[in-house]
């Protein structure tokens, strides 16, 4: 699994001006490996995870996974290739509060058409690695910010990404929930042969990881 980003551009206008958030850039990441993603508040790291995991389109560039230009593809074939081959986490674990951790984690799941009961299965299998075999039922209003953020971790590795894109991940955590959470998110990825692209402002969690790139000015460097 390949996924490429080239020459990477976006703009955004805002009144009469054109704001250049990224300037050409240039990344690519492997299976197996983990690259965490650096830079200052409103460099533009969550337009670039974005568009990596085929959430935006860019003003200009490519996004290319496994060969596939995605730039002139259909939205539902975007949707399908998202689907099969990339995961998301969320600063804000974005569950849906009406349903269940086991629910949560179902639902990726029933989409692509698995049946009712692997999809519970699977669900429960990743609740469990993620240490939450005892809150299956829970709603996310009764669980606590760490808690939330493994059922978010469980759901976006469920369908077998190849790679998971993270977004600040523990960002909303104490530092040892923080700790903990990513812990555990990356000893299941590694078992898994799944690729993280992970932005944070966390120092010592960015060490973790094999490598680092930062984002600054709209350019991307190692």
């Amino acid at each position: 699994m390949n996924l490429k980003l080239q020459d990477i551009t976006m703009k955004f206008r805002s009144g009469d001006s054109v704001i250049e958030v990224l300037k050409s850039v240039n990344f690519s990441i492997n299976s197996g490996e983990s690259v965490a993603l650096v830079g200052q508040s409103g460099s533009g790291k969550s337009t670039l995870l974005q568009i990596a995991a085929l959430l935006e389109r860019p003003t200009a560039g490519k996004v290319i996974i496994n060969k596939v230009d995605t730039s002139n593809i259909s939205e539902e074939k975007r949707t399908k290739l998202r689907g099969d081959n990339l995961g998301f986490v969320y600063q804000f674990h974005n569950l849906l509060p009406e349903f269940s951790a086991l629910e949560n984690v179902m639902i990726p799941q029933l989409i692509r058409k698995v049946s009712k009961k692997e999809a519970r299965n699977k669900a429960i299998e990743l609740l469990e690695q993620v240490e939450l075999g005892h809150r299956l039922h829970q709603n996310p209003i009764n669980l606590s910010g760490g808690e939330r953020q493994r059922v978010a971790i469980a759901r976006a590795l469920v369908n077998d990404p190849s790679i998971v894109i993270a977004d600040e991940p523990t960002g909303n955590l104490d530092p040892l929930n923080a700790e903990t959470v990513f812990d555990l998110f990356l000893t299941i990825a590694e078992k898994r042969n799944t690729a993280i692209f992970m932005a944070t402002h966390n120092v010592d969690l960015a060490k973790k990881l094999s490598r680092t790139v930062v984002l600054s000015d709209g350019t991307l460097s190692c």
